[in-house]
């Protein structure tokens, strides 16, 4: 990499585990300028102190990429700069955002990362709404923090390598999302590596990234951000208030609404709110590892899951259940139709014939009264008025 700003060595920031050529690619100017439009505006992802993030294509159009720009005035800048090329070289893992490459030409400082098209933890949990993000269900969040706190694990372990690293810059900004919603810890200027067996030193860093990560646990269990001015001053600060509703054992404050209409696992519940408090225990001693850490949360998740099945086996049996009796109450029905159909069947036949006998006995009357007279009868009948039948032949 070349000197920036009249610097005496290129000496690096920290010993490197790789050197940045070996794992990781180095673009020309012209080629970054061709994959963002010539850093077009509306191709910006992000921006802040640090400068621009722009989203890219590169090996003509292969591949999306996100690019950062960084302010090359800035001394700051160019010391994160060196340092975030040998962390993401010396360290690969599945949580961490993957370094495609650099460019350091032209004074410029530029990295090249894999594109990340959730954004971060922050906009998910804070912009919801906005570019059609719904809010994160509880086992999403769940597994978000199991991948945070896998790659934090992974960095302070030294998993792999005779080094370990604290990252010294944990928040939900920090924390990418992949398509899948994946999580990759990101964002390694300010970090420090070191040999995998040295404590002394490195313990109070260490416990400073459980405790971050013990704030952006409560982040996305509240749905609100760490430091949030618009509220009461005692909840202003998250952690503070967090930690003063567990110990009231008022969760259900510090909950976030939009949780509150799903099915959540008390227990998992119950073990993540306990994880995450003791993260952000005062004595650094009492603080949990990360190993630790993500072996509670893994529990929460399985907790959750078996929970979210047995409802569902629980639903489909009711609802098999229903159905049957259903089916028989139709089939009971069905029956009592048929039997009452018979019934009424039969009443009308009856009816019917009654109706006959009646019909026939009215005729056999009415023939009796307009018959003509038996030839063998002497006197004729007569009628009301005691006259004979008055039929023209007689």
């Amino acid at each position: 990499m070349q000197q920036h700003h009249g610097e005496k060595s290129s000496k690096l920031v920290n010993p490197p585990l790789y050197t940045p050529e070996q794992v990781c690619r180095r673009f020309a100017l012209a080629e970054i300028r061709v994959a963002t439009q010539d850093f077009a505006n509306a191709l910006i992802l992000g921006r802040g102190g640090f400068g621009y993030v722009y989203q890219g294509q590169i090996d003509n159009g292969a591949s999306t990429v996100a690019i950062k720009r960084l302010n090359s005035m800035s001394k700051q800048g160019a010391d994160e700069f060196r340092t975030e090329i040998e962390m993401l070289s010396a360290f690969r893992h599945c949580h961490l955002v993957t370094l495609i490459g650099y460019c350091d030409e032209s004074d410029e400082m530029i990295l090249v990362y894999e594109y990340m098209s959730n954004g971060t933890l922050y906009d998910q949990l804070h912009k919801v709404g906005k570019n059609g993000n719904p809010p994160l269900s509880w086992v999403q969040r769940l597994k978000i923090c199991v991948g945070s706190a896998r790659g934090l694990d992974y960095l302070h372990t030294g998993t792999g390598t005779q080094h370990r690293v604290i990252h010294r810059d944990v928040k939900s900004s920090n924390i990418l999302l992949d398509k899948n919603r994946a999580a990759k810890v990101s964002d390694f200027g300010l970090s420090k590596i070191g040999p995998a067996n040295q404590s002394c030193s490195y313990i109070s860093t260490d416990v400073k990234d459980i405790y971050a990560l013990g704030v952006v646990l409560f982040e996305v269990l509240a749905g609100r951000p760490a430091v949030d001015s618009r509220l009461a001053e005692e909840q202003v600060g998250l952690a503070a208030w967090a930690t003063r509703c567990v110990k009231e054992g008022k969760i259900d404050r510090i909950m976030d609404p939009s949780l509150r209409d799903e099915q959540v696992c008390p227990k998992s519940l119950k073990k993540f709110v306990k994880i995450a408090d003791q993260c952000l225990r005062r004595n650094p001693e009492e603080r949990p590892t990360t190993a630790q850490v993500v072996a509670c949360l893994e529990f929460a998740l399985k907790l959750q899951e078996s929970w979210s099945s047995a409802l569902v086996e629980g639903e489909t049996f009711a609802t098999k259940l229903r159905l049957f009796f259903f089916g028989q109450a139709c089939l009971t029905t069905e029956k009592l139709s048929v039997v009452n159909s018979k019934e009424s069947g039969g009443e009308v036949q009856n009816d019917i014939h009654q109706k006959k006998q009646e019909d026939g006995q009215m005729q056999l009357r009415g023939e009796r009264r307009h018959s003509t007279p038996h030839p063998r009868l002497s006197n004729p009948p007569r009628n009301v008025h005691g006259d004979y039948c008055n039929d023209p032949e007689l």
